[in-house]
């Protein structure tokens, strides 16, 4: 059981190893605050996890504010220039492929997270800290975590194994690819 448990393993290590990097540039289709399509495939911003459409947040006087919908709009405005690319190898469980995108030197996904419409979830924690101390967007008042929101509306599944034993392996090899498991 120990080998064979050490064979997949090596297996998935090797796979991991092996894949190319893919590289997609627009014009792109804004899902949501961390989502993109290009034609039929689906991206997903590696390293963050922005608010879901629906979400609603609040501010420091107690005011509802549409985060979800605000992510949305600001990831549009980023991914509307021409040169927007974006990079990636490992895909999430949904099959999204999960990519960090970039303007020249400007960093999209560290930008969400620098403008307070998404959270950190694997990268980007000076970003996070720099936004919450300027009280920025979701740090200017209340929110639930968007992983949080989407579990207490039964919209995110248990990971199986596979997902589990992925996990384990990248992190190890310090690559992200279970991260933002939402649909």
């Amino acid at each position: 059981m120990a080998a064979a448990f050490l064979f997949l393993m090596m297996l998935i290590a090797a796979k991991l190893n092996g894949s190319d990097d893919t590289r997609m540039s627009g014009p792109f289709h804004v899902v949501d605050g961390d989502t993109l399509a290009v034609g039929e495939e689906r991206l997903r911003l590696q390293g963050i996890d922005a608010p879901e459409l629906d979400q609603i947040c609040e501010d420091a006087d107690g005011g509802q504010w549409a985060c979800g919908r605000e992510a949305k709009k600001l990831l549009g405005e980023f991914v509307r220039e021409d040169g927007v690319e974006c990079v990636g190898r490992d895909r999430d469980r949904y099959r999204r492929l999960l990519v960090r995108c970039r303007l020249g030197e400007f960093d999209i996904n560290a930008q969400m997270v620098r403008q307070g419409l998404a959270v950190a979830s694997g990268g980007y924690a000076r970003e996070q800290v720099a936004a919450r101390s300027d009280g920025l967007g979701l740090w200017g008042g209340t929110f639930d975590e968007p992983r949080g929101w989407r579990q207490a509306r039964g919209s995110m599944e248990a990971p199986g194994i596979i997902e589990m034993i992925g996990g384990w392996i990248s992190n190890a090899m310090g690559r992200e690819v279970s991260e933002g498991e939402h649909g």
